[in-house]
């Protein structure tokens, strides 16, 4: 058994995951130091569309999207990581103030220290924190215009019922929303983009049993299991997985299951909309979509909304 570095709370909602009748683990601990990295390298990707396709998105459309938002806005970025996207959206935003969010605080705290040398203009607040739950935005966040920036289909990881939840915390906190969601398309397309050649993908889903090790004091071992994702037609979404190779025990600060070879621990779901199925659920959670941007293959899509007077 390992040391255990993880906070009680993270330690009871890891060994509930994993005691579960279907054992999971969430998507939000695929992010420590190494997984923020893999994840950067999936971006890169040949089979990974969704970031290239986001990107010339924003190339195409930018100015639009900055007449829409308006300049001098508090942009703030959730689940910035590196914050490469917010940063080349900056000449044409001309946000007052920046407030990237991110579970991996180490991470996101040496991309802002880079970013302020090149806008030193621009007031940069970073917030380390798990913004998954619910949150409220300290004081040093100003209250003006403030903008939620939520690119990159992350909102995908949560079902649709859990993806209105959280929409309507963030319009608790006051603000517009520019936001990214993966449309339906073509499964294989949607296949290889979770299961690439080289791997990586592999190696950023497995990578969360090292996490749960370092967290729970667990004693997964890696080799013993496998990396399992498929487009599920039902639910339209991507469902990851990792598949127990053969039949093993693991054991964890305050529990232990075994597991029969072809078992698995769902990881992560990432749903797919279309336009018309994300802007219902935008209205949901109290948001009226002003502005729908898409590439020509209509593949991905940049919702701008604003909240709707209660």
């Amino acid at each position: 058994m390992h040391m255990s570095h993880g906070s009680a709370a993270v330690i009871a909602e890891i060994n509930a995951g994993l005691l579960a009748p279907a054992a999971h683990i969430s998507p939000k601990f695929l992010y420590d130091g190494l997984g923020s990295k893999l994840f950067e390298a999936i971006c890169e990707l040949p089979e990974y569309y969704p970031t290239r396709t986001e990107a010339s998105i924003f190339a195409a459309h930018g100015p639009e999207m900055a007449r829409v938002v308006g300049d001098g806005s508090t942009l703030i970025d959730l689940g910035a990581g590196n914050c490469a996207k917010a940063a080349s959206l900056f000449p044409l935003l001309h946000p007052a103030q920046y407030v990237p969010v991110d579970i991996s605080r180490e991470f996101l705290l040496g991309a802002v220290e880079q970013l302020r040398q090149r806008f030193p203009h621009i007031e940069m607040t970073a917030l380390g924190l798990d913004f998954s739950s619910s949150f409220t935005l300290p004081d040093s966040v100003r209250k003006a215009h403030r903008v939620f920036f939520y690119p990159g289909s992350s909102i995908g990881n949560f079902t649709p019922e859990q993806a209105v939840n959280f929409l309507r915390s963030l319009r608790s906190n006051g603000g517009d929303l520019l936001i990214g969601a993966d449309l339906i398309k073509d499964h294989e397309v949607l296949d290889a983009a979770y299961d690439d050649a080289l791997g990586v993908t592999a190696a950023f889903n497995l990578n969360i049993l090292r996490h749960v090790n370092h967290l729970a004091g667990a004693d997964f071992e890696v080799a013993q299991w496998k990396h399992i994702a498929y487009f599920d037609f039902e639910h339209s979404r991507i469902e990851m997985h990792v598949e127990a190779r053969c039949d093993l025990t693991v054991r964890w600060q305050g529990g232990e299951r075994r597991f029969e070879r072809g078992q698995r621990i769902h990881t992560e779901n990432s749903y797919k909309y279309t336009r018309q199925s994300f802007a219902t659920l935008l209205e949901r959670a109290g948001f009226a979509t002003t502005h729908t941007w898409t590439d020509d293959e209509q593949w991905f899509a940049v919702f701008h909304a604003r909240t709707i007077p209660d």
